[in-house]
């Protein structure tokens, strides 16, 4: 393309856009004649007919922005998709091939990239979850928290389409906010994104530091052959462990309960230690990969999370037929061996599951590449269904297997792959997987960070190596201190997954379905009643972090 095209390449695109979005049978015969259109080969004349169409083109185009819907291009004016030319005031015009439709996806693809996007690290704390909540009120809890995130997720889609005379069709969330309450809903939806994002990017400090620990410590026995002692089982594969007997949900879990028995050397120790040494090991590998200026690269190992979610899904069913079933109920008392079904620690369960099902900043996004956007609900709808299969898949699984006795149901750990210890080989395939998948994610992460604070605060998504390195080193430092001090995911993902779902899950859709409501004279007392209780369930899910 010459650059005298340039200009006009931005305009055409908008009007292609346009084209897309009408209903075939809503359009005019209006068409310039095959005959007055040049082919592809762009040195070829463009007839006085089609130069008319691109002045009618830019004529509407200088009458208002393109945002506004009163002033836009009639139907007679716009050509079908396929007529569609990139033309230059020098007479010469080329057509364009393919568009947006060629980019669609379909409904399976799009049930499971949903299903992808929401697979993250909290399916490791879902036999904790259910601990905590006990086994009975466990499952229920997460059968409604799913369906409540979805409804309020099915709101955030919505949005966009209750707000009339506006072309919303690039708006995202935040954009939505901004229409209904203006600066302040902007700023607060980015904030409360930020906390998911950095409440994500500190557990995958904590899991990697972890991972990386298991994993050296596994090398390191199977060279020097170090042969640990059997916690439960007869054979290496059917070992479970209790690292921490004296189970603290809130406490600081930082001793190794099989360090003396594992006969690994004291330098070893002193030097590999997954508190102490290890979070900062990350730093040499993970700060030069935040710095990159696109993350383009880390994005084509997004495949990884599916595989290691599969993984996992296979890891469990597995031990868990080697394990068998170890249940008794017992509904409010516990005993030595068994929690009750229903615990006063509920809350700790319903904040992760925020989290867990947490995909409301993003859902505009997605459901754009659907194909046929008829079906987005239900599309949704499935995904949801799908999350929480899996989630339910997980959790009761691992519960139902923990032996108990010899052990304590007390004793699942939030991350559960720490109660097999370091030398299981089909656990240490786990970890390593999820190693590498966390470090080509967590620069994604960082990345997402950037572009939505730095765009904001400076209007460009990298204004300088030295904001950037300043905000990459904040945001290291909030990981290690973390897996220094308090590397307990269960309680980070409840934490974060609160204080953002409050916002973007609770408040936010809720609040502007009821002024969407208003403005057309529609909101009725059992919506107000209805969108209110979401509202307080938020704001209790939030305080139940801190006082149950």
């Amino acid at each position: 393309m010459d650059e005298d095209s340039k200009p006009l390449l931005g305009s055409v695109r908008a009007v292609e856009s346009y084209a897309d979005s009408l209903d075939p049978k809503q359009r005019r015969p209006f068409h310039v004649e095959p005959r007055n259109i040049v082919g592809d080969e762009i040195q070829e004349r463009v007839s006085a007919e089609a130069a008319a169409l691109s002045s009618r083109v830019h004529y509407y185009g200088r009458l208002t922005a393109s945002s506004d819907r009163l002033l836009v291009p009639p139907d007679h004016v716009i050509p079908s998709p396929e007529d569609i030319y990139i033309y230059s005031p020098l007479g010469t015009a080329f057509k364009v091939q393919g568009g947006d439709s060629t980019a669609k996806n379909p409904s399976i693809v799009t049930i499971f990239a949903i299903w992808n996007t929401m697979m993250g690290t909290s399916i490791l704390s879902m036999p904790w979850g259910i601990k905590q909540a006990g086994f009975t009120l466990g499952i229920i809890i997460i059968v409604l928290m799913g369906l409540l995130t979805l409804y309020c997720c099915y709101r955030v889609l919505k949005s966009t389409k209750s707000i009339p005379y506006v072309d919303t069709s690039d708006w995202e969330f935040p954009d939505v906010c901004k229409y209904y309450f203006g600066g302040f809903g902007k700023w607060s939806s980015l904030v409360f994104s930020l906390v998911s994002l950095i409440g994500a990017m500190v557990v995958y400090w904590v899991l990697m530091s972890n991972f990386l620990f298991n994993t050296g410590k596994f090398i390191y026995n199977y060279v020097h052959n170090v042969n640990t002692s059997d916690a439960f089982g007869t054979n290496g594969t059917d070992r479970v462990i209790c690292p921490y007997p004296n189970v603290d949900p809130d406490g600081d879990r930082t001793l190794d309960y099989y360090a003396s028995d594992n006969g690994t050397g004291q330098v070893f120790d002193r030097w590999w230690s997954k508190t102490n040494t290890i979070p900062f090991y990350l730093i040499v590998l993970l700060l030069p990969l935040l710095n990159f200026r696109s993350a383009s690269f880390f994005a084509r190992f997004t495949f990884l999370g599916t595989l290691s979610v599969v993984y996992l899904i296979f890891l469990v069913t597995y031990k868990a037929i080697r394990l068998g079933f170890h249940l008794e109920f017992h509904w409010f008392d516990s005993t030595a061996f068994f929690v009750p079904e229903f615990r006063s620690l509920f809350p700790q369960l319903s904040g992760v599951l925020t989290l867990a099902f947490f995909i409301h900043n993003c859902i505009i996004t997605l459901m754009k590449n659907n194909r046929h956007q008829e079906n987005n609900v239900r599309d949704l709808s499935l995904a949801y269904l799908l999350v929480g299969l899996t989630y339910l898949y997980v959790g009761v699984l691992i519960f139902a297997a923990f032996p108990s006795p010899p052990l304590s149901k007390d004793c699942i750990e939030p991350n559960f792959l720490d109660n097999f210890p370091s030398s299981d080989v089909l656990v240490f395939v786990a970890r390593t997987c999820l190693l590498f998948q966390m470090t080509t994610v967590f620069p994604l992460l960082g990345y997402l960070v950037r572009v939505q604070l730095m765009g904001q605060v400076f209007g460009d998504h990298y204004p300088g190596f030295l904001h950037v390195f300043i905000l990459n080193l904040l945001l290291v430092g909030a990981g290690v201190l973390m897996a220094r001090f308090y590397p307990n995911i269960g309680s980070i993902i409840r934490y974060s997954g609160a204080i953002c779902g409050l916002a973007l899950v609770f408040v936010l859709p809720s609040l502007i379905h009821m002024v969407s409501l208003k403005r057309r004279g529609e909101l009725r007392w059992p919506s107000v009643v209805f969108h209110g209780f979401l509202i307080l369930l938020g704001v209790a899910n939030l305080f139940g972090q801190f006082f149950m």
